[in-house]
């Protein structure tokens, strides 16, 4: 189980490095309206509110969307302070994880 866990988060860690991913509700709601995000991950801790505008969002412009971790998990991935939301920008990596999540049975919208 954590073993499967740590591999989504080193790949969120790796595609942060390439320069591959947004953080922060503005940023990650910009790049999936313009349609650059290939995957939006929302940290399970969130706010009711947060989840389903991301949710609602994600469906309108056909985007996969995921509920994982915690903030301050998501956050220290990518090397920051504590993150609710993030965009994967590449293929690749959205890829990779979204593989990952299903391996752990986690619900990919």
């Amino acid at each position: 189980m954590r073993l499967v866990k740590d591999k989504v988060l080193s790949l969120i860690s790796l595609a942060t490095k390439a320069g591959k991913t947004v953080s922060g509700e503005f940023m990650t709601e910009r790049e999936t309206k313009s349609g650059r995000a290939a995957l939006v991950i929302v940290a399970e801790d969130s706010s009711e509110n947060t989840k389903k505008k991301f949710q609602d969002m994600c469906g309108f412009y056909e985007v996969p969307i995921c509920f994982y971790g915690d903030k301050d998990t998501l956050g220290h991935a990518m090397g920051k302070q504590f993150r609710a939301s993030l965009a994967i920008l590449d293929e690749g990596f959205a890829d990779g994880i979204q593989k990952q999540l299903k391996q752990k049975n986690n619900t990919i919208a």
